[in-house]
Order: C-alpha cells, then sequence, then structure tokens
C-alpha cells in the first residue's frame, strides 16, 4: 500500500469516529515492513472515557497485537495530525522505523512543532519523520470539527 493510500484511510477513519462519538477526528494506521495495514485506530477517549485513547495509542496496540510482538521494527505509522510527546514516546517505545503525518499540532506536538522528541540527538532509538502528507486535508478535518464545536456551544 503506498503511503497516500494509508493516509486516506487514516482520513476516513478519523471521520467515522469524530461523527459516531464526538472525538477529535485523528485516525491513523499502521503498515508492516511489506507495506500492509496491521494497525488502525482514532480517538478514543470520549467514547471509551480513556485519557490515553489517542489515534496513535490505539493504532500501535493494534498492530502489536496483529503481530504478537510489542517489536513494530521496520513499521511505519501513519497519521493525520503530528503526535504529542506521549504518543511520541509510545512511537518511540515500540520501535516504529518510519513516522507520517499530515497536519501540523502548533499546540501540542512533539515531532517538530513545540518540541522534537522523535529526533532529539539524545534519544536511544532513531525513527524517520515525513511530514505534511495531505497535510491539508488532514488540518481541514480539525478546523471543520473545532469549528463546529465553537457553533455548539454558542
Amino acid at each position: 500500500m503506498n503511503l497516500e493510500s494509508a493516509m486516506k484511510i487514516a482520513i476516513n477513519q478519523a471521520r467515522f469516529t469524530s461523527k459516531a462519538s464526538g472525538d477529535v477526528p485523528v485516525g491513523a494506521v499502521v503498515l508492516n515492513p511489506k507495506g500492509e495495514l496491521i494497525g488502525i485506530g482514532s480517538n478514543r477517549r470520549e467514547l471509551i472515557s480513556d485519557p490515553v485513547g489517542h489515534a496513535e495509542i490505539v493504532a500501535i496496540k493494534s498492530a502489536a497485537r496483529a503481530l504478537g510482538s510489542w517489536r513494530l521494527d521496520g513499521c511505519t505509522l501513519v497519521v493525520t495530525l503530528e503526535p504529542c510527546p506521549m504518543c511520541a514516546g509510545a512511537i518511540s517505545q515500540s520501535r516504529i522505523s518510519r513516522l507520517i503525518f499530515g497536519a501540523w499540532d502548533e499546540k501540542a506536538g512533539a515531532v517538530g512543532s513545540t518540541m522534537d522528541i522523535l529526533r532529539d540527538p539524545r534519544a536511544i532509538y532513531k525513527v524517520e519523520v515525513i511530514s505534511d502528507l495531505m497535510g491539508q486535508e488532514c488540518a481541514a478535518l480539525l478546523r471543520d470539527f473545532f469549528a463546529n464545536e465553537v457553533r455548539k456551544s454558542n
């Protein structure tokens, strides 16, 4: 599977779960070294009252179950939004080799916006990072969601 196809799956996952649960629309998929989909996730904090129910964590856990191992060496995580510090830590701890993300998170992003956990020279495990894949479409998901939230509160 190519990266754009993987991102489209992540975007659709974000849209679907957000509409169903009211969670912030973030989706993620994990591809094995052959490019096959082995994990999928979306934000589920509201849906299951889980403070660590971020899309990346859900997708990483799904991939680990599929492989029968916590080590995701050679795998690629594709996510619609720049990961936060918690998710960046999980990416590193799971040994994911490559991260691809869509939209930047200027408030809480930890892979280049507010800090860069994955490319910090002190990091033990290095992760290749590619940003801005379908970034405008991913950012539009979030803009639309938060615009609707503001309208609901008025």
